[in-house]
């Protein structure tokens, strides 16, 4: 996604002036091409993480469309304060838009995974929460909300699924209807393994790219199924059961750190997040409903 990522600034900042980068020594090469053409819109203020949200609130107190950018865990665990306080309580807007989702650095061990962030950040009152499963999600979804006075936290990954749809901000999408009596919820890249898990199974399946605000009008719709929430992070869980008389199964990240090391899909394997356990667990689940 971080190839998409600078195409699509790339191409705004050609017509708006007031978009500038502000990075943490993350994607700084990929980005050479904007630094040389406008090196006044562009900062990287190194592993200062908590001064990058700081200087981007600072950006766009004076009219600004600040572009906060490094890896998912530093950007948002770390400078949690910052952005409470100098994005959130102050009602300046920005882009935050992270790397390394979940464990796409899988191999770099706990300092470097990233479940928590949705989490968080959608607690904090005025932020939007956004996690783009695919290429075209993250173009039309950036386009849509990165100046849109709002601190809008975007969650990059570099394994997206190849699914297309059509997305508008704020709204999930049903990928299958079969007017079954369960609905897997899923959010993100994972998509592409709830999609081949339930291939031949009947169920609804409803994907959610914006995590804050919740389209709690499509959950309500599906509230009178038994709804299982599949998600390799904490945030849609509880996003989605906030909706008044809805309640879920999860299945997603377990109560423990990762500690083994290797791939994305072998982290997913060892923590029943591959598409084989996903859909064993959701058979189990349809058996224990009477299915």
């Amino acid at each position: 996604m971080r190839k998409q990522f600078k195409k699509t600034v790339m191409e705004l900042s050609q017509t708006d002036e007031r978009l500038v980068l502000v990075f943490g020594d993350v994607s700084v090469y990929l980005f050479n091409d904007f630094s040389v053409k406008y090196p006044e819109r562009f900062f990287n203020l190194g592993i200062c993480e908590n001064t990058i949200i700081s200087t981007s609130a600072g950006l766009s107190s004076q009219g600004f469309h600040p572009i906060a950018h490094t890896i998912a865990p530093f950007i948002t665990e770390r400078s949690y304060e910052q952005i409470k306080l100098d994005l959130c309580y102050n009602k300046f807007g920005a882009a935050i838009v992270s790397c390394g989702a979940s464990f796409d650095y899988a191999w770099d061990g706990a300092t470097h995974h990233s479940y928590t962030d949705l989490a968080i950040l959608r607690m904090l009152p005025g932020m939007e929460v956004i996690q783009p499963g695919s290429i075209h999600e993250f173009d039309v979804l950036f386009r849509s909300r990165y100046a849109s006075g709002s601190p809008v936290y975007y969650r990059l990954s570099d394994h997206p699924h190849n699914l297309v749809m059509d997305v508008v901000f704020g709204k999930g999408v049903v990928i299958k209807d079969s007017a079954a009596p369960v609905t897997i919820m899923t959010a993100g890249p994972l998509l592409g393994n709830v999609v081949l898990a339930c291939e031949d199974l009947t169920v609804n399946i409803v994907y959610f790219h914006t995590i804050k605000p919740i389209d709690a009008e499509l959950i309500e719709r599906y509230k009178h199924t038994k709804i299982i929430v599949v998600h390799d992070a904490f945030g849609l869980y509880e996003a989605i059961t906030s909706v008044a008389g809805v309640s879920a199964l999860y299945h997603g990240i377990p109560d423990e750190f990762c500690c083994w090391y290797g791939t994305l899909e072998e982290i997913r394997k060892k923590i029943g997040l591959d598409s084989a356990s996903i859909r064993s667990f959701i058979e189990q689940n349809q058996r224990a409903g009477g299915e």
